[in-house]
C-alpha cells in the first residue's frame, strides 16, 4: 500500500490550518505534512486542505489543494464527496474544538460521517471536564475515525478513563521536532542583537493565558543576581485576539516592563517565524520560560521545539510540560509563581553544569520525536487502518455518553417560556431577535402575534397556568388594533414606532390571524378573551372566501375546525371550512401526478397545513377522497423530507423545491418541522396509529438535533429556537417565527408525551 502512494496512484490528504496561517496548529500541520511528503519522495501522495477563518482565505503553497471556510456547512460535505471520488486512501485530521463550524467544532463531524476512507483524528485538545457538547463531539470523533491520534500519555489516559473510548482505537504518536543538532547556548546572539547577553527565551503566540506577566515581574530578581539577563519575547499577538480586543495584552505587558523600569532586560521581537529562525532564537538562550497558567493544556508545540533544540526549560506544571520534563529533563515551578521562577532561573544562569546536565537529558529523550519518525508512525498507522480485513468505518462502539445522549435527543424539554416574554414588551411579540436580543428595527407583525396567541392559549389549557392571560390579551389586543372594520382585513406589518407599514396585510397572514383566534375560542373559556375573539373571528372570516392563497384557505381551515369543536351547531361555519378544503383539493386534482402529490408546481413554506386541512374536513364532512388525498399527500411530503439516515430534512427556502428540480437543502426553516408535526399529530389522534406517533417524533427531534447538521435548534437554556438551518450552519438569532414553531410542537408534543418518546 505505501508504494501505492509512493507512485502517485492513492493518496493520503490532511485537513488542518496550514502556514501562512499564523497558529500553533497551522504550523503543526505545515511541518508533519512536510516531513510525510519527504517519507514518500515526492508530493503525489499527500494533498492539504486548509481551514480558512476569514472569507478571502490565505496565500497557500501548492501542496493546499482546496480550502474549507470554517463556519460554511456545505463545503464541509463537498470536500467529502470529493475525497470519496479521487482515490484517497486516508484522511488525517488535526482536531482542536475552535477551528471547525459550530459552537464547540461539530462541522467537521459531518465531513467525517460521509467518509468511505478511513480518517485518523489527531488531537491537539483533550479536556478532562468537558462541557456536554464538547464531550459529544468527541464521542463523535472516536465513533468515525478508525484510529485517535494523542500526543501525550495523560491524553490517553483521559480518553479512556473520561470518554470511555476503548484503547485500542486510541494510538500515542508525540509531537513532532525539527531534527537540530546539540550546540553550545547564545552562539546566535549577536544575530539578533544580544550579543553577550543571559537570554531567557519564551516564544509564541501572545494570549493572556500565557502568564508572560509573571514572568516579567520576575525579572527583577533575575538581574539583580544576572544584570546581563534580558527576557526575550518572539512572537506576535494571536491573530483572533487582535481580531476582538487589539493588542490590549501586549500593551499591558509594556506597561508592566515600564513600571518596573525593565526596559532594557524585557525585549519583544513582535514577529512569526519559519522554523529554521525559530531553532536560532532557541539556541541563543541560556534557559527557556514557559509561564503558562492552564494546567490542563495536553500539548505544547513550542516545549517540544525548545526540548528538540537543546533549550533548558523552566516551566508551569501543565500536563504536557509534567510528561516532557520529568525525570531532571527540565524545572517545573508553581502556577502564577514569579518568586519560583526568578529563583529557579538564576540556579540555572550561575550553574552551568546543572543546566547542561538537563539540556543533554532532554535533547536525549526527544531524539524519537524528529519529524521524521513521527511521519514514519503517522504512515504505519495508516497502512494498518487500510490492511485490517473487513475493515469497518462504521460506529465502532457506543459508550455511555452516546447512549445518554440520544436518550436527552428524544426526551422533551419542559415547556419554557422565557425567550418567549423576552420578545413581547408592552405592544406585543417583536419578529427578529439578533442572537437572543430583540431587534427593535423589524418591528411586529400580525404573523408572529398570531402565533404567539396560539402558543399562550394552548399554553394556558395544557399548564392551566392563569398568569399566561396578561400575555393573551396583549396578543388579542395586537390583532384587534391591527384589524380594519372597513375592509374586514388585517394589516401586518408595524414598525417599533407603532405605524402601520401597509394597510392591507397578506392573505396568509389573515388566515394565521383566523387559526389563532380559533384556537383561542377552543381553549380559553375567560368570558372577555373568547367573546372578543368570537367577534373578530366573525368579521374577518366573511372576506376568506374571496382569497387565492391556498395557505390562506389551509390556515383558516384549521381556524374554523378548533371554532368548531366548541361551536358544533354552527352550520355556516361548517360550510365555508368545507368549501375552502374543496377550493385546495380541486388544486390537487389539477396538478398530482404518481411522483408529484402536491397541488403546486413548487413546495415552498408552511407545506404540512395543506394537507392537514383536507384530512382534517374530510374525515368532518365523510369525504374518503378528500381525506386520501390528505394522508397520501402528507406521507409524500414526509418522505422527500426524510434524509437517507432516517431523520427529518425539510425542504430548505434558499430556492425551495420545483417539481422536476431537485431538493434545496439549506434554509431549513422551524415552521415547515411545526407544520409537519401538527398534521401528523392531528392524524395519529384520530387513528391511534403508532406509525404517525413516530412521524410527530421525528419532526419534534429535527428541534432538537436530529437535523442534517446534528445541531439542536432549540435553545434549552430559553426556551427559544434558532432561526434555521443554512449552508453555513445553525442560524445565531432566535426571532418570533422560529420560536414559534418550536414551542407549539414542543406544547403538542407535551399533549401526548408517553414513555415511548423518552
Amino acid at each position: 500500500m505505501i508504494n501505492k502512494i509512493i507512485n502517485g496512484q492513492e493518496k493520503i490528504c490532511v485537513i488542518g490550518n496550514y502556514l501562512p496561517r499564523q497558529c500553533g496548529i497551522a504550523t503543526f500541520t505545515t511541518d508533519l505534512s512536510k516531513a510525510i511528503t519527504n517519507e514518500l519522495r515526492g508530493e503525489n501522495g499527500l494533498i492539504n486542505i486548509a481551514m480558512n477563518d476569514k472569507e478571502e482565505g490565505y496565500n497557500y503553497p501548492s501542496e493546499v489543494k482546496l480550502t474549507i471556510q470554517e463556519g460554511n456547512m456545505e463545503e464541509y460535505i463537498k470536500v467529502a464527496q470529493y475525497l470519496n471520488g479521487n482515490n484517497y486512501r486516508a484522511v488525517v485530521i488535526q482536531h482542536e474544538y475552535g477551528i471547525y463550524g459550530g459552537a464547540d467544532g461539530e462541522y467537521i463531524i459531518e465531513l467525517m460521517k460521509r467518509l468511505d476512507i478511513p480518517v485518523l483524528t489527531n488531537l491537539h485538545t483533550v479536556l478532562e471536564n468537558p462541557s456536554f457538547e464538547q464531550r459529544k463531539v468527541m464521542n463523535d470523533l472516536a465513533k468515525y475515525s478508525e484510529k485517535l491520534l494523542v500526543m501525550s500519555r495523560k491524553a490517553f489516559d483521559i480518553l479512556t478513563r473520561v470518554y470511555g473510548i476503548p484503547q485500542e482505537i486510541v494510538v500515542f504518536i508525540p509531537h513532532g521536532i525539527p531534527n537540530t543538532t546539540y550546540e553550545d547556548q547564545g552562539i546566535y546572539n549577536d544575530a539578533i542583537g544580544l550579543e553577550g547577553k543571559e537570554i531567557i527565551l519564551t516564544f509564541g503566540l501572545l494570549s493572556p493565558g500565557k502568564g508572560l506577566e509573571f514572568m516579567i515581574k520576575a525579572m527583577p530578581a533575575i538581574i539583580k543576581k544576572n544584570p546581563n539577563a534580558v527576557y526575550l519575547i518572539l512572537g506576535k499577538t494571536h491573530p483572533n485576539i487582535v481580531k476582538k480586543t487589539g493588542d490590549v495584552y501586549r500593551e499591558k505587558l509594556k506597561e508592566l516592563i515600564r513600571s518596573l523600569n525593565l526596559e532594557k532586560n524585557v525585549v519583544f521581537h513582535n514577529k512569526f517565524v519559519d522554523q529554521e529562525t525559530l531553532v536560532s532564537y532557541i539556541k541563543t538562550s541560556t534557559v527557556y520560560s514557559i509561564p503558562y497558567l492552564n494546567k490542563e493544556q495536553i500539548t505544547s508545540g513550542t516545549l517540544a521545539y525548545a526540548l528538540g533544540s537543546g533549550a533548558a526549560v523552566v516551566s508551569t506544571p501543565f500536563w504536557h510540560a509534567e510528561e516532557l520534563l520529568a525525570e531532571g529533563r527540565g524545572i517545573l515551578v508553581p502556577f502564577r509563581d514569579s518568586e519560583s521562577l526568578a529563583r529557579e532561573i538564576n540556579i540555572l544562569l550561575s550553574d552551568s553544569e546543572k543546566r547542561e546536565n538537563i539540556r543533554r537529558k532532554a535533547y536525549n529523550y526527544v531524539r524519537s520525536m524528529i519529524w521524521s519518525e513521527v511521519a514514519k508512525s503517522y504512515l504505519k498507522v495508516i497502512v494498518e487502518c487500510k490492511e485490517k480485513k473487513n475493515i469497518n468505518i462504521s460506529p465502532k462502539y457506543e459508550s455511555e455518553d452516546e447512549r445518554r445522549s440520544k436518550r436527552i435527543s428524544y426526551e422533551l424539554p419542559e415547556i419554557d417560556l422565557s425567550h418567549l416574554k423576552i420578545l413581547t414588551d408592552d405592544t406585543g411579540i417583536l419578529q427578529h431577535a439578533k442572537y437572543t436580543i430583540p431587534d427593535l428595527n423589524h418591528g411586529y407583525c400580525v404573523d408572529d402575534n398570531a402565533r404567539a396567541l396560539i402558543v399562550a392559549s394552548m399554553y394556558y389549557k395544557l399548564r392551566g397556568d392563569r398568569s399566561i392571560y396578561p400575555f393573551i390579551k396583549k396578543y388579542l389586543a395586537f390583532l384587534n388594533y391591527s384589524f380594519d372594520e372597513k375592509t374586514n382585513r388585517f394589516a401586518n406589518l408595524m414598525s417599533y414606532d407603532r405605524r402601520w407599514q401597509e394597510n392591507i396585510g397578506s392573505e396568509d397572514s389573515h388566515g394565521r390571524a383566523l387559526w389563532a383566534l380559533g384556537v383561542t375560542i377552543k381553549n380559553i373559556m375567560d368570558e372577555s378573551i373568547r367573546s372578543n375573539a368570537i367577534d373578530l373571528f366573525i368579521y374577518a372570516l366573511s372576506v376568506v372566501r374571496d382569497f387565492t392563497s391556498p395557505r390562506a384557505w389551509a390556515f383558516t381551515v384549521l381556524g374554523l375546525s378548533a371554532y368548531l369543536e366548541v361551536n358544533s351547531e354552527d352550520l355556516e361555519k361548517r360550510l365555508i371550512k368545507r368549501i375552502l378544503a374543496e377550493k385546495i383539493h380541486s388544486l390537487y386534482k389539477k396538478t398530482v401526478t404518481s411522483d408529484w402529490l402536491w397541488c403546486e408546481e413548487t413546495i415552498t413554506y408552511s407545506n404540512g397545513i395543506l394537507p392537514h386541512a383536507l384530512i382534517i374536513t374530510g374525515e368532518t364532512i365523510d369525504d374518503k377522497d378528500m381525506y386520501n388525498t390528505g394522508i397520501q399527500s402528507l406521507k409524500w411530503l414526509l418522505e422527500i423530507q426524510t434524509a437517507p439516515e432516517g431523520h427529518l430534512s425539510v425542504i430548505g427556502n434558499e430556492g425551495w423545491f420545483a417539481k422536476d428540480r431537485e431538493k434545496i437543502v439549506f434554509g431549513q426553516q422551524p415552521v415547515e418541522a411545526m407544520c409537519l408535526l401538527n398534521a401528523c399529530l392531528h392524524v395519529y389522534k384520530t387513528t391511534k396509529d403508532p406509525w404517525w406517533l413516530n412521524e410527530c417524533k421525528k419532526c419534534m427531534a429535527w428541534f432538537l438535533g436530529e437535523n442534517d447538521l446534528k445541531i439542536p435548534i432549540y435553545n434549552y437554556d430559553d426556551g427559544g429556537c434558532r432561526d434555521g438551518l443554512d449552508s453555513h450552519g445553525v442560524s445565531k438569532n432566535q426571532g418570533a417565527e422560529s420560536t414559534l414553531a418550536g414551542l407549539i410542537s414542543l406544547i403538542k408534543m407535551h399533549e401526548i408525551e408517553d414513555e415511548s418518546f423518552k
